[in-house]
């Protein structure tokens, strides 16, 4: 039987991220006990799991969220306590208070489940007097600060590689597209090969899309990182490349749907279609040559030239009457591209 997909991740976490979050458990659980050595540092072992997450900036959000829920938690159980003294049914009065609590002060649902199991570990694995809560609160603050610490020392994750892989996969897809696209405009095509060429095209939404939150996701691991200023000027060149890129995505995206609609079997022999199609590789080339400049490659491939192709605007005669459409939308397409990879405004 296979194991459902939800709970299964699409990859596994790395091996560091659970290396740090043992050690941050671990270490949290050892001083904590040192600290309140009458009790089970339970709280602080739970903080410090919870608070390793994979950027610094995260690990604050996830602290902020735990150290409430833990405050508020206690809060309820201490009152409760006070209130109906030990009887086995205030814990789950207890759950129920604190949800209703959460709710009413719109908390986060992770920040709202933190009350709740807060309250009711107060209840059922101690006591309710102020004493022992305030305990349990400085344990918690003890596993957060400890949880922190750990992730901001130990290798900091920064997610920079993840950003330079997509957005390469991006533009090489965006190049074999013009490529496509330059090989299929002066051949004949069938309904089964026109339709392949949309599939292929299409992909490239979902390539920007990813290559889009892979950048936010670097930017995000940076934010109050010890290591963000070796890194910054790398993730800044790509969220410009992806810039740059985007447009290019919807023209040809836009040219291959043209031609797709206004497609039939004599386009081929329009004289403009293989200047076109010649123009349409050269784009490509400079897609390609655009990707190696970001990732630094120091030699660049046998096939792309290190010199723009893209020098020099087309100027064609004017198209026969039954596809000035397509010849005039792939040629505005194109100085849009063209304009994109030169930069011009």
């Amino acid at each position: 039987m296979r194991i459902p997909a939800a709970i299964r991740a699409s990859q596994r976490s790395p091996l560091l991220q659970v290396v740090k979050s043992a050690a941050a458990t671990i270490a949290a659980w050892l001083i904590a006990g040192w600290v309140f050595p009458a009790q089970l540092p339970v709280f602080a072992a739970i903080a410090a799991l919870l608070v390793v997450q994979p950027s610094v900036n995260q690990s604050l959000s996830k602290a902020l969220e735990r150290s409430i829920g833990v405050i508020a938690g206690v809060v309820i159980a201490v009152a409760l306590g006070l209130l109906f003294g030990s009887p086995t049914w205030i814990v789950l009065l207890a759950i129920v208070v604190a949800m209703l609590v959460a709710w009413v002060f719109r908390a986060s649902p992770g920040t709202g489940n933190q009350v709740a199991i807060s309250a009711m570990l107060v209840l059922a694995l101690g006591s309710s007097s102020p004493e022992y809560a305030f305990a349990r609160i400085v344990e918690t603050l003890i596993g957060v600060a400890i949880g922190i610490v750990v992730n901001a020392l130990i290798v900091p994750p920064v997610l920079v590689a993840p950003a330079l892989r997509d957005v390469s996969l991006l533009g090489r897809e965006i190049a074999a597209s013009l490529d496509r696209l330059a090989v299929a405009l002066p051949e004949p095509q069938t309904p089964a090969q026109l339709q392949e060429l949309m599939l292929e095209v299409r992909l490239l939404r979902p390539m920007k899309d990813a290559a889009d939150a892979s950048i936010a996701a670097g930017e995000e691991s940076l934010t109050l990182n010890p290591r963000r200023s070796t890194h910054r000027a790398e993730l800044r060149e790509m969220r410009e490349l992806l810039e740059r890129l985007s447009p290019i995505v919807t023209q040809t995206i836009g040219m291959t749907r043209a031609y797709f609609d206004h497609y039939d079997d004599t386009i081929g022999e329009e004289p403009a279609v293989v200047a076109i199609a010649e123009q349409l590789r050269r784009a490509g080339h400079d897609v390609r040559l655009a990707v190696q400049v970001a990732e630094a490659s120091p030699e660049p491939e046998t096939l792309t030239s290190t010199i723009p192709a893209l020098t020099a605007p087309l100027v064609l005669r004017p198209p026969s009457s039954q596809h000035w459409i397509l010849i005039g939308s792939l040629m505005e397409d194109l100085r849009r591209i063209r304009g994109e990879l030169l930069d011009e405004d």
